[in-house]
């Protein structure tokens, strides 16, 4: 599958509202524990403690619990093939290093508080992944390791519908979030960057969101390696079950095609 015809895909079942390259950012600042120190921290566990941001603290943390991989390229082998995989640090105990991933597999890479797991994208990697949270949500933090990449983001409501705003975002943007990690992906410690996004970030008018869908479309997105938490809603609610989840308009014929399909390098 060419690269045009996985674009027209994602076109087709993320589409809903006004393509924004502005968000406004939320700044806000990672309180995190390492399991090591010194030039082996960035290696090893680091788990996320609280966040602060406009005077407040957060901890009520919600976590992915859910996934669905509406397309992801195929990895054939080598270093550059392949779109979105799970990594973590070298040393670290907690999280895994897969690359075609299911949607069991993205939860295990994401729905923790380690910082130190996350999702890493090749360079000209393309993928489409929904995340849902364990309860509802009313902003969602982002953390990206390399702070040089773009990520598109729309948030999905607690009846599985997308809403909202695409957003287009560029971790150039973000702020550092005040750790490194070195994985098994990479051969050093590289800086990470951190950007939080509200409701009203995201274009809409709902109290909460179950979740998010991320998409990166190649080379001009730079791969961007991410770990995602939601903070969860003033008057949590239960997210939908999945198969409500999946109830996505077009996404029940299109599933199948996004991931049994990739771009092969």
């Amino acid at each position: 599958m060419n690269q045009l015809c996985i674009k027209s895909i994602l076109g087709a079942i993320a589409w809903t509202g006004v393509f924004s390259t502005t968000a406004h950012a939320i700044s806000f600042t990672t309180t995190y524990e390492a399991a090591l120190t010194g030039v082996d921290e960035a290696k090893g566990d680091i788990w996320l403690k609280s966040v602060e941001y406009d005077g407040e603290t957060f901890s009520d943390f919600v976590f992915v619990n859910q996934a669905t991989v509406v397309s992801n390229d195929i990895w054939i082998g080598g270093s550059d093939t392949g779109g979105a995989s799970a990594d973590k640090g070298d040393l670290a105990t907690v999280g895994i290093s897969e690359e075609n991933l299911t949607n069991e597999q993205v939860v295990e890479a994401l729905g923790d508080p380690y910082l130190s797991s996350i999702l890493d994208v090749e360079e000209a990697g393309q993928f489409a992944i929904d995340l849902f949270f364990t309860e509802a949500a009313d902003h969602v933090l982002l953390w990206e390791r390399g702070g040089n990449s773009r990520v598109d983001v729309q948030a999905v409501d607690l009846e599985g519908n997308l809403v909202g705003d695409l957003l287009s975002l560029n971790s150039a943007d973000w702020d550092f979030a005040g750790y490194s990690l070195d994985t098994l992906e990479i051969n050093q410690a590289q800086a990470v960057s951190s950007l939080g996004i509200s409701l009203a970030e995201f274009g809409t008018t709902e109290t909460a969101i179950a979740g998010i869908r991320l998409i990166s479309l190649g080379e001009d997105y730079n791969g961007p390696d991410l770990k995602v938490i939601g903070i969860a809603a003033d008057d949590p609610q239960s997210v939908p079950e999945p198969t409500v989840l999946l109830g996505l308009g077009l996404v029940a014929g299109l599933l199948m095609m996004g991931n049994r399909s990739g771009v092969q390098r």
